[in-house]
């Protein structure tokens, strides 16, 4: 039972795809800046919050953590995939130039993609079908045994954590966020579909994840069951805590909007 705290490249396909993503996005708001939007200057602070949320999906893939989670404790596993799902995707939109979006939605054939795909009940049904099936044991321990299935499911959590912030912050005129109203029960309803996963989890009667039990134990006196609960409350903590917050954030711009 050894982990090496100076290894951080733990995945190295999902690693070197961000090495890529950073690199395209550089030469996108730099070189080709003027030919994609002339006029517009470097955006800094988009940069910032676009790096930052690749900072931490690295952290979550590629970080000794990482190792910790896909071996020994689930609670870490849980805590690393809602830093992607979270912080990490609301980052990374939010550090897309509206301009850089735009360029690409504004021909016809993406956007007609676009616009039925990036709809508020699809990019829900995708965020929490992707959560709901990545928790089902069989899937989870390919995942887990697999660099390929690892990769894929880390790959599906970005994808839907981007999806699930589309409606509620696009920088995007083409495909902007949807109206305060939708984004209500838009985030309500997902609270709801969620509740089965937080329920699986939480009230499982024995470890249900194999590689957890049989994993020497990390933590003394935290056994599988515990750890499995752990990991429950942190997934069913956290993402009530975002979707509840993020509904009262909402309600508080609507109302103020009403009033204006």
């Amino acid at each position: 039972m050894m982990i090496d705290w100076n290894q951080w490249r733990n995945n190295p396909a999902l690693l070197d795809a961000l090495v890529v993503l950073g690199w395209a996005y550089a030469l996108a708001v730099g070189p080709l800046r003027s030919r994609l939007a002339p006029g517009e200057g470097w955006p800094r602070d988009a940069a910032m919050r676009f790096y930052s949320g690749l900072a931490l999906v690295y952290l979550a893939v590629g970080s000794p953590a990482a190792r910790v989670g896909g071996l020994y404790l689930f609670s870490v596993h849980v805590g690393l995939q809602l830093l992607i799902l979270y912080p990490a995707s609301a980052l990374i939109l939010r550090g897309l130039p509206r301009w850089s979006l735009d360029a690409v939605l504004d021909r016809r054939f993406v956007r007609q993609i676009a616009n039925g795909f990036l709809r508020p009940w699809i990019c829900g049904a995708f965020f929490t079908l992707v959560v709901s099936v990545w928790c089902v044991p069989r899937p989870f321990e390919w995942a887990l045994g697999n660099p390929a299935g690892r990769a894929l499911e880390q790959a599906m959590f970005l994808m839907s954590g981007l999806l699930f912030w589309w409606p509620l912050a696009s920088p995007s005129r083409i495909c902007p966020p949807s109206g305060f109203g939708s984004r209500m029960v838009y985030l309500f309803a997902i609270e709801v579909a969620l509740t089965a996963v937080f329920s699986y989890v939480l009230m499982a009667e024995h470890p249900i994840y194999a590689t957890y039990s049989l994993a020497p134990r990390l933590v003394q006196g935290l056994d599988a069951q515990n750890d499995q609960i752990l990991g429950g409350v942190l997934l069913a903590g956290v993402s009530s805590l975002v979707l509840v917050g993020l509904l009262g954030v909402n309600f508080f711009r609507w109302a103020r909007a009403s009033a204006a």
